[in-house]
């Protein structure tokens, strides 16, 4: 089964632009039922970014994404190194801000794409960022993503994907 491994940003600006808790119930249901039924996960430091502002949306996850939604990416430290190998083999390109940022631990970007390197065949990145390769000070997943080999998609292409409507 395809499972969908989404980005901060998918919370985030659904959250603060597109789709407010008060009043899209809709999309906010469609989330919790497509987590509950395994096709759409995240990683540990996807958490890590949404639960450290205490507010509507960090409620909204704790009280309904399934217990085991954030997934461990203690066993993609592999897939990180390759990740890391090709981020440092772009200081060329890249100002060494925008890797050590994109590397640091605490940022999710490195990690989820390691996490869905580990399977590619199976794990899709669901992210908002747009591929901008001519950009030095900051590495887009979709750069990453496409330096590796790993699938992404933005939310809406996602969910056309799954043949959902809200």
């Amino acid at each position: 089964m395809t499972v969908y491994v989404v980005d901060s940003n998918f919370f985030i600006q659904a959250h603060r632009v597109y789709y407010p808790l008060d009043i899209a119930h809709s999309f906010w249901n469609k989330v919790r039922d497509l987590s509950n039924d395994g096709k759409l996960i995240s990683i540990d430091k996807v958490k890590g970014e949404l639960y450290d502002k205490n507010d509507a949306l960090e409620d909204w996850c704790r009280n309904n994404l399934p217990e085991d939604f954030f997934k461990s990416t203690d066993e993609v430290m592999a897939e990180y190194g390759t990740v890391t190998t090709w981020a440092i083999s772009m200081n060329q390109h890249y100002l060494p801000n925008a890797i050590n940022e994109f590397l640091d631990a605490d940022e999710a970007d490195a990690f989820i794409v390691a996490y869905c390197l580990a399977e590619s065949a199976v794990r899709i990145i669901v992210t908002q960022e747009i591929s901008q390769p001519e950009r030095r000070n900051k590495i887009k997943i979709p750069e990453a993503c496409n330096a590796v080999n790993v699938r992404f998609v933005n939310s809406m292409d996602m969910f056309r994907e799954l043949g959902e409507t809200f």
